[in-house]
């Protein structure tokens, strides 16, 4: 669609148009070559006009007028009056102005920016129309315009909407921007809710595209941060009072101490005051840029004790040079059509001007003198100490005209796209489109240093952050902590005066963060910022709190990746308990893994001694029965019981004994090797003589029988001896195939004892063990046999009587080890293998031995070769 159509189009409809009659009275218009149209909300409210197809559409007159924002209009006026005196910008080239109230509602917006580009005024055609439209404030409005001024090519740069819809480049083409998107002022609020550890944030914003969008933007950057957002409100201008309520209450109930609010500083003071209402004054509010540095609210005593503490993010402010000695200069009479200039002086010095349009001053006060003066003034209009929107504006209209220039001298400034072809124009023969092209590409270094350029229609990101703190006088000010630029966040924290009295950082979580030794469990159905503290279980630890996220967000904030990857982990760490690594195990608090205690059947602990003094208890009992036997080794006692095998027997229990001590202590790999082995072949040793003297036994009673004489002769002393070695030989083979193939060897055992690491001794090959106890036992079970079936032969003493009890114990001791070693943890299976030692090898001792040195130490007299061959003595 071609601007020239519109144009014409909008030129004779305009005659019909009484609204936008109204609207030009509004209006402050200044011919020039070229014509920037400005729309500045100097007005807060209006009545929603009737819009319906049965009347004529009438829009209602603005209401509170806002004083302060007329300097607004004012740096409009002083950076085009800056341009035209400049030598080197627009040289020769007057630009012109017109300005409107846009009464902070879409139709007054949109008619008044539709008048504009028109040319439309009472007389329909004196006015040239604007080029481009510098408005409006508000992000809702700014879309409308842009939607709707696109086809006509027309640049719209606005110098407050900020909200992050407008940077698609495909939906708003023709937009720009002098304020950062709201995505970079929720990132650095996201930053600050992070750095101070609040993750329960409550969130009240305007019901428009600004409100909605930061919240959108906001819950974008805390995804992953563990940061949530308790609540949501949005506050309607219309229904006001009705939100503000809703919104009040939810604010009271919740447990969120930090509220973040997007809105128009109206709405937050109405806001702030039902919470006054409702007595809750313990809140901290991240303030957006429109209301951070607001004076109205800072200058309102009623919120000195709810908004004391705000941190805000502000518009970075800079100074305009000569701009305040502008402001002090003003006078009506300077600009008589300006009606902004007339009612801001009407009601700075409580008079009437002759000309002034609101008829409530003309009647009720006196007229001015024409005298009055704003050098002495001191209010929010004259106050450049801080200027942000207003050098917003200003850089708007300089990126216009740099635009221009570059548009006229044919000279881009910004051209690095080299497909891009920027065409030139003379001040007459200007379009829109020609000014839009030459806008997106514009380049130039402001008065303070500063480089400016449109980056996807926005500027690059730069605020101040601020803290509303008390003055001396008792009044509220702010004052500057930081800033942030571009993705770092800058802050000091000592300059920080909290909300409250305690002058403590609030703490605004859902749940308090579990203790060190418990772990987070998500309560279902709530956000995963509320939940339960569960305890670590055994063997795992948590001791990530709070203060240790900060100190580690700290150190990695500044870097990406590292940022990335420690919120990762501790997302994860947040609700997992982490297990401790093999050697450590969790102490009794869960909180700190410590080394584990190391176990082992200790020659210093109480099991170890007792154990130690019967081994060696057994070895003296063996070697005091040893002497006596040697000290009577001629009587027929010892002699009846084949003496040389009963020392050898004697030898061999005290072997048992001793390989019981090789059991006690730290396992090493030779005491490992050495135990088993001298069990195996101690305790072989052990039956191969007893079976031997059974078979003695049995061979000297049968040799009593007619024709068996000669079968003693068989089995003489030196077939008993190799008899014995010949058993006990096969079990060395087994041993010495064991220990070649698969030996025992010490094992550090982690699996029984969670606190503890068990030291034993593993018996390497499965096979080669049983090998070692199947062979024992089998030589167990023929001796028992043996010993069982000649235990009736007539003697009066018989033997075999004895041997077969004591391998019925030994038997009976072996069968139970099984179940006990395998059920046994740790060094108590080590005590009881030693045990089943101890006990069979006293078994073997006492039935064996014990009856015959009864009879040698107590009943000498029957210690006779009668006595033991005599049938009609029954002994014991």
């Amino acid at each position: 669609m071609g601007f020239s159509v519109a144009e014409e189009t909008l030129q004779e409809k305009c005659v019909n148009l009484d609204a936008a009659q109204n609207l030009d009275s509004d209006g402050f218009y200044q011919d020039g070559d070229v014509i920037i149209g400005a729309l500045i909300n100097v007005h807060n409210l209006a009545a929603t006009p009737d819009l319906s197809f049965t009347r004529k559409t009438e829009l209602t007159p603005c209401l509170d007028f806002q004083e302060h924002l007329v300097r607004w209009v004012q740096a409009i006026v002083f950076a085009v009056e800056e341009i035209n005196r400049s030598p080197s910008l627009l040289p020769g080239v007057q630009l012109g102005y017109h300005i409107m109230d846009s009464c902070s509602r879409y139709p007054h917006s949109l008619m008044a920016a539709m008048s504009m580009i028109s040319g439309g005024n009472k007389t329909c055609g004196t006015t040239r129309p604007a080029k481009v439209i510098i408005g409006d404030s508000s992000s809702t409005q700014s879309i409308l315009l842009s939607r709707t001024l696109s086809p006509l090519q027309i640049a719209v740069i606005s110098y407050l909407a900020s909200c992050p819809c407008l940077s698609d480049r495909q939906k708003y083409p023709n937009f720009f921007r002098t304020i950062p998107s709201d995505a970079y002022q929720a990132r650095t609020m996201a930053q600050m809710a992070k750095r101070f550890g609040w993750t329960w944030v409550g969130a009240v914003v305007a019901d428009n595209d600004y409100g909605r969008g930061a919240v959108q933007a906001f819950e974008e950057e805390i995804k992953g941060t563990g940061i949530c957002l308790a609540f949501f409100h949005t506050l309607y201008r219309e229904q006001l009072a009705k939100d503000v309520a809703r919104a009040a209450a939810t604010v009271q109930a919740s447990s969120a101490r930090v509220i973040l609010v997007f809105s128009w500083y109206f709405d937050v003071e109405v806001f702030l005051l039902e919470l006054i209402h409702r007595n809750v004054t313990d809140r901290l509010f991240l303030a957006s840029e429109v209301w951070s540095t607001n004076p109205y609210l800072l200058a309102n005593p009623q919120l000195y004790t709810i908004t004391k503490g705000t941190l805000g993010v502000a518009l970075r402010s800079m100074p305009i040079p000569g701009f305040d000695t502008h402001l002090r200069q003003l006078h009506p009479a300077r600009y008589p059509d300006d009606e902004f200039l007339r009612t801001l002086w009407e009601n700075t010095f409580d008079c009437s001007l002759t000309k002034s349009t609101s008829k409530a001053f003309q009647n009720a006060l006196p007229s001015c003198s024409g005298r009055e003066s704003l050098e002495g003034v001191q209010s929010p209009f004259t106050d450049t100490s801080h200027l942000t929107v207003t050098y917003n504006i200003y850089l708007a209209v300089h990126a216009v005209a740099h635009a221009l220039h570059s548009l006229l001298a044919c000279t881009p400034q910004n051209n690095s796209d080299p497909k891009i072809k920027l065409k030139c124009s003379s001040p007459d023969n200007i379009t829109p489109a020609q000014l839009l092209q030459h806008i997106g590409q514009v380049h130039f270094t402001t008065q303070s240093g500063e480089e400016f350029y449109f980056l996807d229609g926005t500027i690059p990101p730069v605020y101040n952050l601020v803290n509303w703190q008390r003055a001396p006088d008792g009044s509220l000010k702010y004052v500057s902590i930081g800033r942030m630029d571009g993705n770092q966040l800058i802050i000091n924290e000592s300059a920080i005066s909290w909300p409250g009295d305690t002058g403590k950082m609030p703490v605004s979580v859902c749940t308090s963060e579990c203790p060190p030794g418990t772990r987070k469990a998500i309560k279902k159905g709530l956000p995963v910022c509320c939940f339960d503290c569960l305890p670590c279980t055994e063997g795992e630890i948590s001791n990530i709190t709070g203060h240790s996220l900060t100190l580690i967000y700290k150190v990695t904030k500044y870097h990406k990746s590292l940022m990335f990857l420690f919120l990762l982990f501790f997302s994860l760490g947040s609700i997992k308990c982490y297990r401790c690594p093999q050697e450590f195990w969790s102490n009794s608090f869960r909180n700190e893994c410590v080394p584990r205690e190391t176990e082992f059947l200790s020659v210093r602990e109480t099991m170890g001694i007792t154990l130690i003094s019967v081994a060696v208890s057994g070895i003296i009992i063996t070697a005091t029965v040893a002497v006596i036997f040697l000290y009577h080794k001629s009587t027929p006692i010892v002699k009846a019981n084949n003496s040389e095998l009963s020392f050898m027997l004697l030898l061999s229990l005290k072997l048992c004994f001793l390989c019981s001590l090789v059991f006690v202590g730290q396992p090493s790999l030779w005491s490992c090797r050495i135990q088993q082995a001298a069990f195996g072949i101690s305790f072989v040793l052990c039956i191969s003589c007893i079976l031997v003297k059974t078979i003695v036994v049995l061979v000297a009673f049968h040799s009593t029988r007619p024709g068996s004489s000669a079968l003693i002769k068989w089995f003489g002393p030196g077939q008993q001896r190799g008899s014995v070695l010949v058993f006990t030989s096969v079990q060395v083979v087994i041993c010495a195939i064991w220990l070649s193939v698969s030996p025992p060897s010490p094992h550090r055992n982690f699996g029984i004892h969670g606190s503890k690491v068990i030291l034993e001794c593993t018996v390497g090959s499965v096979v080669g063990f049983a090998c070692v106890l199947g062979y024992i036992g089998f030589l167990a079970v023929v001796c028992f046999l043996l010993a069982f079936f000649t235990r009736k032969l007539p003697d009066n003493f018989n033997e075999a009587k004895f041997i077969t009890f004591s391998m019925l114990i030994f038997c009976a001791v072996w069968i139970a080890f099984v179940p006990a070693y395998v059920s046994s943890p740790g060094k108590y299976s080590v005590a009881v293998e030693i045990f089943a030692i101890l006990a069979s090898s006293f078994g073997l001792l006492f039935c064996i031995f014990v009856p015959k040195c009864y009879i040698i130490l107590l009943k000498p007299e029957n210690n006779t070769k009668r006595f033991l061959m005599g049938k009609a003595y029954i002994y014991m």
